[in-house]
Formats: structure tokens, sequence, C-alpha cells
């Protein structure tokens, strides 16, 4: 069983053995030559992950909609009262809004081949194999999540620990529609074959965020909310700031980026050994995948650079006790909110 207790304040012994710890196990590089296959094979090691632990490995993110309340619509705090607050905004249009969200998803289908014979998996989200899909696609022509007046993106989404959560919250609300994406394969069929998932209010898809022309099935400025949760510690440094800038083309004036990511000295970053370090604050696992610790700084200076606003940027300090093993946890993580400006 563990405890866990928030908001917890080093002492400087803590925190110096802490550098000491980075220092010993950041001595040993790992070779250029293995460095650029970590790099240029990132998406083999992900979808491996994902085919050995499918959706066992990690539990699902419930505490996501509590830390990022900017996920719903409207300000819901429990199921009831987001069914009154529905009902109190849709009133007698409810129907028109229907009927209106069955015609755009028809004339969308008939203009994009699909028929009466295809899965619901198959219905919401289109193929990307095209680089011309989400070329010049313009907020008045039809696109997956059309319809819907709050849209979400949650990048690197692996097995859905933070989509169901999400969906299942917001199933009953029309207006809403969830972009899921990650470049593992076999993450988003994960995701396309539970059976929580609705192409009525999500389009899961396979997409490289370090490739520049690499189309979403969605304009840019189309998005309130981006999601991106311990996924930019997967991503060589030198390509975060262009995926943070992508991103933040992405979004609507006054739409936020939601982040949370591993923090440094966190007790992962610890736990490895000497020669598993790629560069600074950067290492990689036995599995192949790779993780990067951040300082609250470095997320400020990135984000900012991308033409976004800090609207909280802290570190969360926990202490978590395994107390049937005797085992203490140090966890550092940074959680930020960013928000495009209005003008």
């Amino acid at each position: 069983m563990e405890n866990s207790r928030d908001h917890m304040q080093w002492s400087k012994e803590e925190a110096a053995a802490a550098r000491k710890k980075v220092e010993e196990n950041s001595a040993v590089r790992v070779t250029q030559e293995e460095q650029v296959k970590y790099e240029n094979e990132a998406s083999k090691y992900w979808d491996t992950f994902y085919k050995i632990h499918k959706n066992k490995f990690f539990k699902n993110r419930n505490w996501l909609l509590r830390e990022f309340p900017e996920i719903l619509p409207i300000d819901q705090k429990t199921e009831d009262k987001m069914e009154e607050l529905s009902w109190h905004v849709l009133g007698t249009n409810t129907a028109n809004s229907f009927s209106r969200m069955s015609e755009e998803k028809n004339h969308y289908e008939k203009s994009s081949g699909s028929s009466d014979g295809q899965s619901k998996r198959e219905s919401g989200c289109p193929s990307l194999n095209s680089r011309e899909h989400g070329k010049g696609l313009l907020k008045t022509q039809l696109f997956p999540g059309s319809h819907a007046t709050f849209r979400i993106l949650e990048v690197g989404c692996g097995a859905g620990n933070s989509v169901f959560p999400i969906l299942n919250t917001l199933q009953n609300t029309p207006e809403f529609f969830l972009y899921c994406c990650d470049f593992a394969p076999g993450a988003v069929e994960l995701i396309k074959s539970h059976s929580s998932y609705r192409a009525s209010q999500c389009c899961a898809f396979v997409h490289d965020v370090c490739d520049d022309g690499s189309p979403y099935p969605f304009p840019d400025s189309s998005l309130d909310v981006v999601v991106l949760v311990f996924v930019l510690s997967s991503i060589h440094p030198d390509r975060m700031q262009g995926v943070v800038n992508r991103l933040s083309k992405l979004l609507k004036p006054g739409g936020m980026l939601l982040f949370r990511d591993h923090g440094r000295y966190d007790t992962a970053q610890l736990r490895f050994k000497k020669g598993r370090c790629l560069s600074e604050n950067f290492y990689v696992r036995g599995d192949g995948t790779r993780a990067y610790f951040f300082t609250k700084g470095e997320v400020c200076r990135m984000f900012c650079k991308a033409g976004l606003d800090e609207k909280q940027n802290l570190v969360d300090h926990r202490l978590q006790v395994n107390r049937k093993k005797q085992v203490k946890m140090h966890r550092v993580w940074i959680q930020g909110k960013f928000q495009k400006p209005l003008h």
C-alpha cells in the first residue's frame, strides 16, 4: 500500500544528495552511434512497449480533471450538475443542435466516401496517409469534429489513460470533441479497439509531433485545449521547441495548453544507472524509451517562446511511501498551464 504526501519540500541535505546522484549517473554517456539509433527508432521502441504491456502498465489518470478543470467545456463539479447545466445552456435548441450535427456528419461521410457499412471506428477519423490532408484546411470546411464548439487534443495518448476518463466524463456533452494521437501505431489501435471509444466524439490517429510536415485532421487555430502530459520528456531536447511551437499554432486565441511532466531530481532520474545518460538530464531506459527531467525555468522559457502566456507553472513535490516495502520515493513533477493570447 502506498501513502502520498503532497507539496513536500526537500531539506538541503536531500537536495544535495540528489544533485550528487545525478552527477554520478550522468558521468558516463551513451555512445553517439547508439544515441542516433534511439532517436531514429523511437516510435519502434514505444510501439513494442504497447504491444507488450497493452493497457495494463499505466493507471487511468482520474486526477486529470481535478488538476486541469480547463478540460471541461463548462464548470462541472458533479455529473448531476453537468446534466443540469447542459439542459440550461441547450434548452429547446437541443433537437436542432443534434439535427445540425447529424446533417454535418452525413455530409462529411458522403464527401469522404464512407458508407453505412463502415465501422464506428472508421467513420469519425479519415486516413492520414496523405500529407496533403491537413494542408490548406479551412475552419469552414468539414473535418472530424467540425460540428463541435469545444475541441481537445491529447498528444501522446498512449493506451488511453487520459482519453477514456475525459470521454466518460463528457459523453453527454454534444458540443465536445476529442482528438488523440500517438506515434506508436500499437497505442492507437488499443484506443480504437476499446469498448468506450466513440468515433462520434473522438478521433484517434497516428502522428509524429516532431514531423512538421505530418498533417493533423483539423485546421490551425481550432483547438480549445491541448493536453501534453508526460510526453514532451520522451522527445529529444533539440526538438522540443519545434514541437511546442507547432502545438501553439493549433490553439484558438484564448486556448490553453496543459502540461505535466518529469521534474529535475525525480526518483525516476535518480534511479538510472551509469551508462544510461544520453545528454544532460536526458536518459534512455532499458526498453529503449527515453526520458528528460525538466526545471520550472526551462518549461517557462519554452512555452513563452512559442507565444503562450504563463498562467500556472509549479514544481509538485510529493513523498510516496510504500509501507509494505518500506520504500520512500521523492516524486518531482512540473505542472503548467499556458494560454494563447486573445490578440
